[in-house]
């Protein structure tokens, strides 16, 4: 495996792919908890006037029955209209797919966007379900280990970087 690269480079990726793209009515919302730093990240980067949204979908994963519910939950907010609004939905790392699935079904809980696009800072690829972003930093060339996570890390001073840990 390559090394990872530096997660605030990718974060300024994003942006720069973001950037050309934003309407009026562009919002992000991050999806805890790597995917609301990343969009905390990027709110600030592209100077957005609305506020910034998240969402937990512990309690929208279709696996929750078999996981349980995280350690940690946070609480979900979206403090702007969602209807007709173009929403970038933004994670960490993209999989499976899953958690993305789940945060449509919570977002729409709170209205109905006019188009929603998907930003992640990383795409290991192995999709389970059709879904795919609009914007990516980085695509994984070699598949990881099975049991592999490949996830986001927040120092104590905000730092980010990315971490992989082998079953």
């Amino acid at each position: 495996m390559t090394p990872l690269p530096d997660a605030t480079r990718l974060c300024e990726q994003l942006a720069a792919q973001i950037k050309p793209r934003l309407r009026p009515d562009t919002a992000l919302v991050g999806i805890h908890s790597g995917g609301a730093w990343v969009a905390d990240y990027l709110h600030r980067a592209l100077g957005l006037a609305t506020a910034l949204g998240s969402l937990d979908v512990a309690f929208y994963r279709d696996d929750y029955g078999s996981r349980g519910l995280h350690p940690r939950p946070q609480k979900s907010g979206i403090p702007f209209d969602v209807n007709d609004r173009h929403i970038i939905l933004v994670d960490d790392v993209l999989y499976t797919g899953r958690t993305t699935r789940a945060a449509l079904n919570e977002l729409f809980d709170y209205g109905r966007p006019g188009c929603i696009e998907l930003a992640v800072l990383a795409d290991r690829g192995e999709r389970q379900l059709p879904i795919a972003p609009a914007y990516c930093a980085w695509v994984l060339e070699e598949r990881l280990p099975a049991g592999s996570k490949l996830s986001l890390r927040r120092g104590e001073h905000g730092e980010l970087s990315l971490e992989l840990k082998h079953a």
